[in-house]
């Protein structure tokens, strides 16, 4: 402590120094008059800092208050919208709880594949399961959407790694469609310029040919099971609460056409004179309806197509076509000689007559 005391002794006499120094040096300014044109450029400068502390004193006021008013306009709108009653959305009921399996058979093809999966994408309510190597897969699919508490089910069963039948059931009492799918374009595949956010909500576009119930009631049953299937369940945890694609069946040649569109909306110059335009995303597929059955994958047949043609008769008419190639080559050379000889030339009289 003593040697602290005698090293600050020191510097507090070299303090009181500077301080007489200063002391000297604004007196003898005093005298000479500088040192009231700097205490007046002092006082000024001195002046503009509190002028311009007091303004942005003022801008905080002000921007207090306002913050102030508009927590209160804030408050006074939320109690009134809390007052106010909320609206009511009309709920039809279709899809409330629904669940849809999406599986297929073992030796199902890389399209065919695809296009599951591109389906999956589509519909936010679906659950997958593995391939079905069973004998009687469709006894299987039931028991599988039960144990996933699924009540309806998508089962693409494959034959010969050619042909591919699509079925939709509702589980486990039915009923259910079969249908042969044709024309198969994936996603990948396609390249289309539509786009739309994954797991938003469809608009279903059925043809009026699905509302007549006169000529085809069966179109009124598979449009049922094909709203069932792809409308997207109220207030489902994956869904977005979005409307910017539709989902198009038609009924053309005795056939469901799919089609998905996405709603896009122009902007800038183009939107005064365009309104909304629909842009293909894809799938496209084509689905024939085979027959209708009253239970899920089987019971009483509801409807049978009289004009459905199953893929292995083609196949067999196509063949015997074939088998007869070389007969009909045989023929037609059989025929052709026969034709030179019964049309031979005569011999000219006047032939060799230049030898003589």
């Amino acid at each position: 402590r003593a040697r602290g005391g005698e090293q600050s002794t020191p510097s507090r006499t070299m303090k009181n120094k500077k301080k007489l120094r200063q002391k000297q040096e604004e007196a003898e300014a005093i005298a000479r008059g500088e040192r009231a044109e700097v205490s007046s450029s002092e006082e000024s400068e001195s002046e503009e800092e509190a002028e311009a502390a007091a303004a942005a004193a003022r801008k905080g006021k002000k921007r207090k208050q306002a913050a102030a008013d508009d927590g209160d306009a804030s408050e006074e709108e939320i109690e009134d919208n809390r007052d106010r009653p909320r609206p009511k959305v009309d709920f039809t009921g279709v899809n409330a709880k629904e669940k849809c399996l999406i599986l297929s058979s073992r030796g199902v093809t890389s399209r065919y594949r695809h296009l599951m999966l591109d389906i999956g994408t589509l519909i936010p309510h679906s659950k997958k399961d593995s391939k079905l190597d069973t004998k009687n897969p469709r006894d299987a699919v039931v028991e599988v959407a039960d144990m996933k508490s699924c009540s309806s089910a998508m089962f693409f069963e494959c034959r010969k790694r050619t042909d591919c039948y699509m079925w939709l059931a509702k589980v486990p009492e039915g009923p259910s469609v079969k249908f042969h799918v044709e024309n198969v374009h994936t996603m990948a595949e396609l390249k289309l310029t539509g786009n739309h956010l994954k797991f938003s909500r469809p608009a279903l576009h059925f043809d009026a040919s699905f509302d007549d119930t006169q000529t085809s009631p069966h179109l009124t049953h598979i449009k049922e099971m094909l709203t069932h299937v792809f409308t997207t369940p109220y207030k489902h945890h994956k869904m977005k609460p979005f409307l910017d694609h539709v989902f198009a069946f038609y009924w053309e040649d005795n056939r469901v056409w799919f089609r998905n569109y996405q709603i896009s909306y122009p902007e800038g110059k183009e939107a005064r004179g365009v309104g909304a335009t629909l842009v293909e995303t894809g799938p496209r597929l084509c689905l024939h309806p085979i027959k209708i059955f009253a239970g899920a994958f089987g019971g009483p047949t509801l409807y049978d197509d009289p004009t459905y043609v199953s893929p292995n008769v083609v196949r067999r008419e196509e063949k015997k076509k074939d088998q007869g190639k070389y007969q009909r080559k045989v023929e037609k050379k059989a025929e052709r000689k026969a034709h030179a000889r019964m049309n031979a030339l005569k011999p000219d009289e006047l032939d060799g007559w230049l030898k003589d």
